[in-house]
């Protein structure tokens, strides 16, 4: 039977430098129920600004138990008694003048509910936990939101929904996008990261579960345990509701859209270069579209967990912080104009790859816009002969390249197109889009495919003639971006204001599925996901077209067997080259500045 719902809220104001109440309760305005939060505040009298977060993963389980080896490697100014994995930790922040609220996401921790991750209901109590916040008797009224991943992500939605009392945001490597950035590259089921993180840090944490202390996962469920019929009633999986949904328009994914436009609060966007695969596309997109009139895109490499903790990062973000929310603006984040709005970093050279020492090396650069205005899109043609070049190829017989479908990581299936070594130094930095003529046949005695997947990638090459791996989300080595699409998805909508050359609009609807016919040629506009690098003198850039995962696709593969199927893939992909099929990858060649002469 469901539990009984008590008291459990508790203060603590002796034993920890800051005052900490431990499970106090948000009463939801939006639905019945309710949201236990921890609340970490300074011991002085006055009344302080609120940095808030809600998500799955346990106000209460130490971040040392949560990922060990992570902690031992953060920056130990953030090392805490209540230290948490991807929060502003408590007893740094609660010294700067700030009060912390962490919130159990409903279903999940001590908050009764249904777990319903990311889900519209999800939002509507994040929105009431910023309001209470905003309203209790030690708080100034002003609220931002700080946090990484799931607590980055989950900023986009609540802000567009314009909660009294939220004054900024910093969505740190934080997606904006359900569909396009996290479940489905390019209408492709992405499945593999969706179980291993919904089996470790969501389903682990479920409210009633049972064993979670003796697991070191946080303390048990204070109000007892649920029965395992109990616990799957009161859950969403969404491996399931993921493979069961396959477009933007399936009520799933339409009840987690919104607006970006209607996020009006300033906006300090940091977008990893390494999220190749999660986030990065999220937060550069979730830039553009805002409605803020104050809005900033950084960017960063590395690792997903170490650079939130940097000394020179968290500066940044506490010069952001203390100018919308207390008003001491060291910098110029208030003034319109004052603060360029991109700030680049520059990776130039082989640093190799999780190696945070190297990557605080690259130099950083400020630039007014995003794209960048002297940008000069330049494609980069394909040949029969594998070769990419910037002059149109005099290709008049008619041929194709072709490959297996349906690689895999283990066993991949592609073709490579490589670059002369480059001329002079050059900077690509920017949106990437790939244009290809492509077609399927069967295999014999195969079952006739009807549906062409597209896995791009493109790789950098030293002068030395050795790939450079950059860190990817988990310390992996990665190549500089991917991209994706399935052929029967390749409807573009040319009408829609968010169109753009260097970013083709798909909307992904039921209805914009075109058939895929062997023998038949599809010219397709591939989305490539940004990036940023310097190529050197004697450099050399790789485009990659594939069946299906490669390397540096980590723990994000897709890997569905129905999404995947033989019936629907299998099969020989082709590329098609001639008069007729003019095949490019558009990079995005950022030439010097030119600075004013002086008289």
């Amino acid at each position: 039977m469901p539990n009984q719902i008590k008291d459990i809220h508790t203060v603590d104001d002796k034993s920890f430098p800051y005052i900490f109440e431990e499970n106090a309760t948000v009463s939801l305005k939006s639905s019945e129920g309710l949201i236990r939060c921890n609340v970490y505040r300074p011991k002085a009298d006055q009344k302080v600004p609120v940095l808030v977060t809600y998500g799955p993963y346990g106000k209460d389980i130490h971040y040392k138990d949560f990922h060990a080896q992570s902690f031992s490697e953060v920056n130990s100014e953030h090392h805490s008694a209540h230290s948490s994995w991807e929060t502003p930790d408590p007893g740094f922040w609660t010294s700067h003048g700030y009060a912390v609220v962490r919130a159990d996401e409903r279903g999940l921790g001590q908050s009764p509910g249904i777990l319903d991750t990311m889900s519209r209901g999800t939002s509507e109590a994040f929105f009431d936990v910023v309001e209470w916040a905003s309203e209790q008797a030690w708080s100034s009224g002003k609220v931002g939101l700080l946090g990484i991943s799931y607590y980055a992500g989950s900023q986009w939605r609540v802000a567009a929904r314009q909660p009294k009392g939220l004054s900024c945001i910093i969505p740190w490597e934080g997606m904006s996008d359900y569909y396009r950035d996290r479940c489905r590259h390019g209408g492709i089921l992405a499945n593999k990261f969706i179980r291993f993180w919904w089996d470790r840090q969501v389903l682990s944490n479920q409210y009633g579960l049972p064993g979670k202390a003796a697991r070191k996962w946080g303390p048990d469920t204070i109000e007892g345990d649920l029965t395992e019929e109990e616990l799957k009633k009161n859950r969403q999986d969404q491996n399931v509701d993921n493979a069961n949904n396959k477009f933007r328009d399936d009520e799933y994914y339409a009840s987690k859209e919104y607006s970006m436009e209607d996020i009006q609060v300033p906006l300090l966007s940091v977008a990893n270069l390494g999220g190749i695969l999660l986030h990065l596309r999220g937060n550069v997109e979730g830039f553009v579209n805002a409605g803020s009139e104050l809005k900033y895109l950084r960017f960063i490499c590395g690792r997903h967990d170490l650079p939130f903790y940097y000394k020179e990062e968290v500066e940044v973000q506490r010069s952001f912080l203390d100018a919308f929310l207390k008003g001491e603006d060291r910098v110029g984040w208030s003034v319109k104009g004052k603060v360029p709005p991109v700030d680049l970093i520059l990776r130039k050279g082989d640093v190799g790859f999780n190696n945070p020492a190297g990557e605080k090396t690259f130099s950083r650069r400020v630039e007014m816009e995003w794209p960048i205005a002297r940008t000069e899109f330049t494609p980069f043609y394909l040949t029969p002969s594998k070769k990419l070049l910037t002059e149109i190829p005099n290709e008049t017989r008619l041929t194709k390249l072709s490959y297996k479908a349906l690689g895999s990581l283990d066993n991949p299936q592609l073709i490579q197109f490589t670059t002369p070594p480059f001329e002079t130094e050059t900077e690509i930095t920017g949106n990437i889009v790939a244009h290809l003529n492509v077609s399927v046949s069967p295999d014999p005695a195969g079952p006739t495919p009807s549906d062409i997947d597209l896995f791009l990638s493109l790789r950098h090459i030293s002068r030395e003639g050795k790939e450079i791996q950059y860190t990817g989300t988990a310390g992996d080595p990665i190549p500089l971006c991917k991209g994706w699409l399935r052929v029967s998805l390749r409807k573009v909508n040319k009408e829609h204001p968010k169109n753009r050359p260097w970013l083709p609009r798909r909307d992904y609807l039921s209805t914009d599925v075109q058939p895929v016919i062997p023998g038949d040629i599809y010219p397709v506009d591939v989305e490539v996901w940004p990036t940023s690098v310097v190529v050197e003198k004697g450099g050399k850039i790789i485009l990659e077209v594939a069946s299906g995962d490669t390397q540096g696709c980590g723990v994000f593969q897709h890997t569905d067997e129905n999404d995947r199927s033989e019936k629907k893939l299998r099969g020989q992909n082709h590329i098609h080259f001639g008069l007729k099929y003019s095949n490019y990858v558009t990079l995005p060649v950022i030439p010097p500045r030119v600075l004013p002469s002086s008289l």
